[in-house]
């Protein structure tokens, strides 16, 4: 007991953060805070979006924005990784919102850390990184449109119904719009979307954002401009308090939880893999980053926060502002942090449609156009993994939309492995000794057939290949040569034993060559080749085979012998 105590403790200290991560910190304090700020000017709108996409509200997002944000920044496994509110997660929290209320996202977020924390001590870090691209590209598409349709309702300036999917609630929103047209709303969202994109194709790392923002916060103010407001926010957060927990809810919320903590890995590690392609150099530990995305997640719902992740915009500008540490992010929490203690009035005014423009032309900005369209000409099969994920996401929840594209993505996987497997029907003079006359070559040649199977020979490609093999005719002999087989599982071997008793019950005898090592398990275990092996039929080496194929023939007359 006292050793599995000290060996989780030793886990457990693997994923604190190392001393010299921290002294990293104190080395180039002056790029760190301005990335910080810059980082925090582009996060604030998009925390207070976010926060009200997923009907927490604003202050929810601010509040995930400052705790995860700090709590990641020390405790993750990227140095440059920035954390808080995603349009992912709003996708996701919104039914659980609307199905369990405030208090069953925060006990959502916390059963989540926890998943996430046991995930990093799992070590399933390494694994994230097998999802597909075509998955990820779909996935992200598929969101993007979702976060494009939640701002209708704010964009056009009318009420959002609740607990319906998102393209329903746009298609009720933009019915209610036409009954009543007005356009202010409408016109806010569009003038802030399109400062955006112009803006960011002109100059990336000016904040247009908080830019775009600010102007029409106060010509809207100035002209008395009818708009709907953010609404009154708390001056700091709120007082810690675990008010919401109530185990009694965890068997309903417990799958719930599981998508939030699979969705938080996936895009947090998906993030951090792209901040060290813009990096170089020491790439990111994703274990440690799991605990720190399950640490944040933890401690954020007890000061009112939604759940959070790593975000691959904000920690995007972090890098390109010429963040060295984590210090850039650190100080991109703190900074929104005193904005929430200091400026809580001011944030209030913010309309709702310049918040929409915002949301929007991020959805906008989420598609790699270039990236989708080398897809679309790599393979079909790439195609369709991205296009039906895409379509899961937008019509089913967030989880089951990964699942289908893992599966169709793993279907096409198997099939072109499938493919590889070959079944070739080889010459035989090649493995016969020289000495032997050519009219015997010949004659034994019309009664021996050899055959190669090459590559996996597993469920996917076993039928395929012996149906052919089971159809052999007009022949004494059938020499499996298996020395290049890669694989056998358990439904390949009964296939090949299948085969095997096809030929023999036409008569047809049946020897086996170059079994690779390893691959004996399953063929003893399912009794493929027992029999065989006891008859003399197993051989090391194809010329064996085929010498005792020979003989056979000759000691029962259907060969004779013949001078040499």
């Amino acid at each position: 007991m006292t050793g599995a105590l000290a060996l989780g403790w030793a886990r457990i200290r693997s994923l604190l953060p190392e001393r010299a991560a921290l002294a990293e910190m104190r080395r180039h304090p002056r790029q760190d805070l301005l990335a910080g700020l810059t980082v925090a000017i582009v996060a604030l709108p998009l925390a207070l979006g976010f926060g009200i996409s997923s009907g927490m509200g604003a202050a929810s997002g601010l509040a995930t924005a400052v705790v995860a944000g700090s709590l990641a920044a020390v405790f993750g496994g990227s140095r440059v990784q920035v954390s808080g509110t995603s349009g992912a997660m709003t996708v996701i929290l919104l039914p659980i919102m609307s199905d369990h209320g405030a208090a069953g996202v925060l006990m959502v977020g916390v059963l989540a850390g926890l998943l996430l924390i046991l995930l990093a001590l799992a070590r399933a870090g390494r694994y994230i990184s097998l999802v597909p691209a075509p998955v990820v590209a779909g996935f992200t598409v598929g969101m993007a449109c979702v976060i494009g349709l939640q701002q209708v309702p704010h964009a056009l300036g009318v009420p959002a119904r609740d607990g319906e999917k998102v393209a329903v609630v746009a298609w009720h929103a933009l019915l209610d719009f036409l009954a009543m047209p007005h356009w202010w709303a409408m016109s806010v969202t569009l003038v802030v979307a399109a400062m955006l994109l112009l803006g960011a194709s002109v100059r990336p790392n000016v904040p247009f954002s908080l830019v775009a923002v600010v102007l029409i916060t106060i010509a809207a103010e100035l002209a008395g401009l009818p708009l709907a407001r953010i609404g009154d926010l708390p001056a700091g957060l709120p007082t810690p308090s675990l008010g919401f927990l109530d185990l009694s809810a965890l068997p309903v919320l417990l799958a719930p939880a599981v998508a939030v903590a699979a969705l938080a890995a996936l895009e947090s590690l998906l993030s951090a893999s792209v901040s060290d392609n813009m990096i170089g150099g020491r790439r990111h530990d994703p274990d440690r980053e799991l605990f720190g995305q399950g640490l944040a997640n933890l401690v954020t719902p007890m000061f009112g926060g939604m759940p959070g992740t790593g975000a691959t915009v904000r920690t995007a500008i972090n890098v390109r502002s010429g963040a060295q540490s984590r210090l850039a992010a650190l100080a991109h929490a703190v900074i929104l942090g005193a904005i929430v203690y200091t400026a809580a009035g001011l944030v209030s005014s913010v309309p709702l449609a310049a918040l929409a423009g915002v949301l929007l032309a991020t959805s906008v900005r989420m598609v790699e156009v270039d990236s989708i369209r080398a897809m679309f000409r790599s393979t079909r099969g790439d195609a369709l993994v991205l296009v039906l994920t895409a379509v899961a996401t937008l019509t089913l929840d967030t989880v089951l939309a990964v699942i289908v594209g893992l599966v169709v993505a793993g279907a096409m996987a198997l099939r072109a492995i499938a493919r590889n497997a070959r079944l070739d029907a080889e010459p035989l003079r090649h493995d016969l000794q020289p000495h032997h006359t050519e009219d015997e070559h010949a004659l034994l040649a019309e009664h021996i057939v050899t055959y190669r199977l090459a590559g996996p020979l597993f469920f996917a490609a076993a039928h395929r290949l012996l149906v052919e093999l089971s159809e052999v005719t007009d022949v004494s002999v059938v020499v499996l040569r298996m020395s290049r087989v890669t694989t056998i599982d358990a439904s390949g071997a009964l296939v090949l034993g299948d085969a095997i008793g096809r030929l023999e019950r036409r008569g047809i005898l049946v020897y086996v060559s170059g079994i690779p090592d390893g691959h004996h398990q399953p063929l003893e275990a399912l009794g493929v080749i027992a029999r065989l092996d006891r008859a003399g039929q197993v051989f090391t080496t194809t010329t064996e085979a085929i010498s005792a194929a020979r003989e056979r023939l000759h000691s029962t007359g259907i060969v004779p012998r013949l001078a040499g």
